[in-house]
């Protein structure tokens, strides 16, 4: 049969609820109810046993006083029924079972050591023939009681035992009992109401104490909550502090952690837009200068006028290589920018890179060098590891001293290679280290401005470093130079195929080998 969906979504509600103190009331609840259910269950069935025990006990202690009424009036002798003295012992053996039997609500027989029925309080088996397991186990001496709660009766046997002359015992007799348990049963259904209506009220007090309890346990909670939502509000921008639980210590501790980030990532946001529009603004500052020179000026000689010209070119120039390098800034943070990976061999690249560079290092009088460890074959993305190594070299050649050096050397292990550019140059104070890669910083200002420095290359290199998932360190002397050391992976996925394409691209180097 399959419920409604009505029913099902409130089913649902009720099982899944999402409150924390909701959730707490009711396990609360049914710790509370199945634990008093199992105390009562517990309490009534330890009752029952007792109860059944005690009255078993008392009337086979009644049966063996009887029992021995029975053997020493002769009860089961034949050739002696006929006398007035054994006539009366035998009735008052009668009526004794009779009070006993009603006493108890319940039915005794005697039975001979021939099975059959001597006596029955009921009167209606007399003379008759009983043969059971009980019965057998009681003329070998051994009591039996079994109590039957489906019928509400206890069931025992009591061996008659008659001693000899020679002292020795034997079962000459069993009596078979059966007693009512209806006192037993209406005690228990008295005891029952009891410990029901004490379940009950437990269950109340649970309810109560549940919501009480769970309002003081989540109490921390909603401070956290309130403190959050004032930061949300914009009323507070304090770090918050709940100290009551573990828990929300390490709540508190991750917000602060991420409130901190935020506010350092606004601080930043702030910064790098007042630096681009202040890096934007100077040349166009500088142009309206020169243009306003020229216009206030009625005969400008054409030296001048060239002159004027050429600053202004390359005030143009300043200005598009910041709006280059923004550009590249906004691709490489972007985080669905895709890397073209190839798998190539870095010497080469780094060998085509210098000698691209040399022209701008001889201008300066710089040397450049470059030692190459052992052959690297990488999967990189080629435009981007040209970045990398174009950005390093240019700045370590345009903050050298005259007659300097710059100095790369690549290396590799069996998982990471390694780029290093070294320089002679002016170095950068220890202060400046945990700056040089944030946008628009410049160690040394009027320096950086002379030389045309856009203070975006190192937050540009940096960023397709960690795109290839590498990592930049640098070291510095002020006034002996810095080292810059980039170190990446040499597979980029595990992908495979990899072993092919490095394959292909010895065979490639071996062949233009061969043919120079």
């Amino acid at each position: 049969m399959r419920l409604p969906n009505y029913v099902r979504d409130n089913f649902k509600r009720i099982i899944y609820v999402r409150s924390f103190r909701a959730r707490i009331c009711l396990l609360a609840l049914v710790v509370g109810v199945l634990t008093s259910a199992l105390m009562r269950h517990a309490i009534m069935q330890t009752y029952e046993n007792r109860a059944v025990k005690q009255r078993t006990e008392t009337v086979q202690n009644q049966l063996l006083i009887v029992a021995k009424h029975l053997i020493s009036n002769n009860y089961f002798s034949t050739y002696r029924l006929q006398e007035p003295s054994v006539i009366a012992s035998r009735q008052g053996i009668n009526a004794e079972l009779e009070t006993i039997s009603n006493l108890y609500e319940g039915r005794i027989m005697i039975i001979g050591k021939n099975c059959k029925v001597i006596r029955d309080t009921y009167g209606i088996s007399e003379g008759k023939t009983i043969i059971s397991a009980e019965v057998i186990k009681c003329f070998h001496g051994e009591n039996t009681a079994r109590y039957d709660s489906e019928n509400g009766y206890i069931e025992m046997t009591i061996p008659i035992a008659s001693t000899g002359t020679d002292g020795k015992s034997s079962v000459v007799g069993v009596m078979l009992a059966s007693v009512s348990d209806e006192t037993i049963v209406s005690m228990m259904d008295q005891m029952n109401r009891n410990a029901l209506m004490l379940e009950i009220l437990m269950i109340l007090g649970i309810i109560v104490a549940s919501v009480v309890f769970s309002g003081v346990l989540t109490k921390p909670f909603k401070k956290v909550y309130d403190e959050i939502l004032k930061v949300k509000e914009g009323t507070s921008e304090r770090a918050i502090s709940v100290p009551d639980y573990v828990e929300t210590v390490h709540i508190v501790d991750a917000f602060n952690d991420l409130l901190g980030r935020m506010n350092a990532l606004n601080d930043s946001r702030q910064e790098f837009v007042a630096n681009v529009s202040h890096e934007l603004r100077t040349p166009m500052a500088s142009l309206k200068v020169l243009a306003d020179s020229l216009l206030t000026q009625p005969d400008v000689p054409a030296e001048l006028y060239r002159e004027f010209m050429t600053d202004m070119v390359s005030e143009i120039d300043r200005e598009n290589r910041i709006i280059t390098d923004l550009l590249a800034l906004v691709k490489m943070d972007k985080t669905t920018q895709d890397l073209n990976i190839v798998a190539l061999n870095v010497n080469d690249l780094a060998e085509l890179t210098l000698k691209r560079l040399r022209p701008i290092a001889r201008k300066k009088d710089v040397e450049i060098t470059f030692e190459s460890v052992r052959p690297v074959i990488a999967e990189v993305d080629e435009v981007k590891m040209t970045l990398i190594m174009t950005n390093l070299v240019e700045n370590a050649i345009k903050y050298n001293k005259e007659h300097g050096w710059v100095k790369v050397v690549l290396d590799a292990d069996h998982q990471y290679f390694t780029l290093e550019v070294s320089d002679s140059g002016v170095g950068i104070p220890e202060k400046d280290l945990p700056h040089v890669y944030e946008r628009f910083y410049r160690a040394d200002k009027s320096h950086s401005r002379e030389i045309g420095g856009t203070g975006l290359g190192l937050s540009i290199t940096k960023s397709a470093v960690l795109m290839h998932k590498g990592s930049i360190t640098v070291t510095s002397t002020v006034g002996e130079g810095s080292c810059f050391t980039v170190k990446i992976p040499l597979n980029h996925v595990s992908g495979r195929g990899r072993a092919e394409r490095v394959k292909k691209i010895e065979s490639e180097d071996l062949t233009k080998s061969e043919e120079a």
